[in-house]
């Protein structure tokens, strides 16, 4: 048996306690209140002292005070649901909220402390490798990150790496002319930031029009050589929602690897559509079901419906993750391994996109991509049918090669997804041509200031390079984002249309102006007309467009 010595443990403390008395006796009890007290600095003539904001105060404030002031200030910011800018999810059950607020404290890297957080993040990662189709046998592997931007450095890091490998297995040199990366000139910053952090050439693909605003794989072959590590090929455009065309890439990335032995392969930006795709159109295929695709990242923050910090990363297999990027930890209280840009992370992100997956499942997360791309046809057919705008994104448009699409077109309006080009809930829009002709002093930006004063926030910018003269409006929709809310949306865009058609009006000499067409209710009349069987006829009753008969919007 071990030996035991006595020990006075008031004593050591006194003698231990930065203001232990050097004479006398300080009694544990002291020593504990003492340790374990707080005082707060209470304000009594609050409302008058004034608090540095750019500096820390000398003396700090109660909880309270502190919070009013926070809270009071941030009541300044714009409505979540109301924001039509951001993919961003803005809200999650109370449920999720009291989970995540559990484990608010818990990092996710502490996998030895940790162990049933480290299982729920690998159980996530294995449902998102088998939603996009890895093989079994090759047993995907990935990871969470903060979000699709550290994802897409992580896939881009791994596929330099094994162009590097490559490179001097055949005894070549890696440093000149270096590597380069091909992507689409509508990438998200995400994508260049790779390029430029990592020293690798960024090869930007031109858009147009005709290529539907992104990038085109005919276009992208001429960029490609020996020295492209990959293709960064984007499934949701942050422009328009278009999804790129990935398994065409892939078909001309085979062509080039038989003629010229050097095999290219595919990242997948998922960030926004690998939420969406499998779930709304899941015969499209553009996942691991293609050889070529290595890797595919996501955002869960976005249409994962998961609040802001989480993202994936998912490689088709180990192989094609380097084991010189992959960092063996010991000092946690076992052996664990790490590939990521920062260290530590909150682990409650990643518990609140599990949580979704288990409430929502398949199911789920089907009948709210297919609610949310209705309301975005219904918004894009109505902006059309108002003559003032053109839609630049195409959601609404039947596939072409669907002649049940066709048909279906002709004579009403189908709610079958299918007959639709694949695409991001999105809406982006502009002045028609013949709104522009009849009203050139009118500025599309204008639209995007006034509907902010009715507290939705559209965004107004320009097309990629290339395209950058055009402007266009962009709405995201999300699942708070009603049928209701889209009808709202659409009288108040009218409005704030015509206001500016009358103040454009009255600036003209009286001689010259044309006839009056009639109030805002004609105009509204303009949203119905062009539908097949079944449309909403427009209703002036301040609370949107009503349906008349059976609902065939979409």
């Amino acid at each position: 048996m071990t030996l035991s010595r006595q020990i006075n443990a008031e004593k050591v403390l006194a003698a231990s306690h930065e203001h232990a008395k050097r004479t006398g006796r300080t009694s544990a009890l002291h020593l504990l209140e003492k340790e374990h007290k707080t005082e707060e600095n209470s304000h009594p003539d609050y409302g008058t002292t004034e608090l540095p904001k750019y500096k820390i105060p000398h003396d700090g404030t109660t909880a309270d005070i502190a919070y009013e002031l926070i809270h009071n200030e941030l009541s300044l910011d714009g409505t979540p649901v109301l924001n039509l800018a951001s993919f961003v999810h803005t809200h999650m059950t109370p449920q999720a909220d009291k989970l995540m607020m559990e484990n608010l404290s818990k990092n996710l890297i502490d996998s030895d402390e940790y162990p049933a957080t480290t299982l729920i993040h690998t159980r996530t990662v294995s449902m998102l490798a088998s939603l996009w189709h890895a093989d079994d046998k090759e047993r995907g592997t990935g990871t969470a990150t903060t979000g699709s931007s550290e994802a897409i450095q992580l896939a881009g890091l791994a596929m330099k790496k094994r162009w590097q490998e490559r490179m001097r297995a055949a005894g070549k040199d890696e440093y000149r002319p270096g590597p380069n990366i091909i992507m689409g000139a509508n990438a998200q910053v995400a994508l260049e930031k790779f390029a430029r952090y990592f020293d690798v050439e960024m090869r930007l693909v031109p858009v147009d029009e005709s290529t539907n605003y992104v990038m085109s794989p005919e276009r992208a072959m001429q960029y490609v050589d020996e020295n492209t590590i990959g293709v960064f090929v984007i499934l949701g455009s942050t422009y328009t929602g278009a999804y790129e065309d990935v398994k065409g890439m892939c078909e001309k990335l085979d062509e080039y690897e038989a003629k010229t032995g050097t095999s290219i392969p595919v990242h997948v930006d998922g960030a926004s559509g690998a939420f969406v795709a499998p779930f709304a159109t899941p015969k499209l295929v553009w996942d691991f079901r293609l050889p070529r695709v290595v890797s595919i990242n996501t955002s869960g923050h976005k249409f994962g419906q998961a609040y802001v910090g989480v993202g994936f990363v998912v490689w088709r297999d180990s192989a094609h993750l380097p084991k010189d990027l992959v960092f063996e930890l010991h000092y946690l209280g076992s052996v664990e391994y790490s590939f990521s840009l920062n260290f530590s992370r909150p682990a409650h992100p990643i518990i609140g996109m599990y949580y979704n997956m288990l409430k929502l499942g398949f199911d789920g997360y089907r009948k709210v991509s297919l609610n949310n791309a209705k309301n975005a046809r219904l918004l894009a057919r109505a902006l059309e049918n108002s003559k003032y705008y053109t839609v630049v994104s195409d959601l609404h448009k039947p596939v072409a090669s669907s002649l049940t699409a066709k048909a279906t077109h002709a004579v009403g309006l189908s709610d079958d997804i299918e007959h639709y080009t694949p695409s991001l809930p999105v809406v982006a829009f502009k002045f028609s041509d013949e709104f522009k002709k009849e009203f050139p002093s009118i500025k599309q930006r204008s639209i995007q200031t006034l509907l902010r004063a009715k507290n939705w926030i559209v965004p107004n910018y320009e097309l990629p390079p290339n395209v950058e003269n055009v402007e266009i409006l962009r709405v995201v929709v999300r699942e708070q984002f009603s049928e209701e809310l889209v009808e709202r949306l659409v009288f108040d865009i009218v409005e704030v249309t015509e206001d500016l058609i009358k103040e454009a009006k009255s600036k003209i000499p009286a001689h010259e102006r044309e006839p009056e067409h009639g109030d805002n209710q004609k105009a509204h009349e303009k949203i119905s007309n062009g539908h097949g069987k079944g449309e909403r006829q427009a209703s002036k009753h301040g609370e949107g467009i009503r349906p008349t008969g059976h609902d065939s919007v979409c």
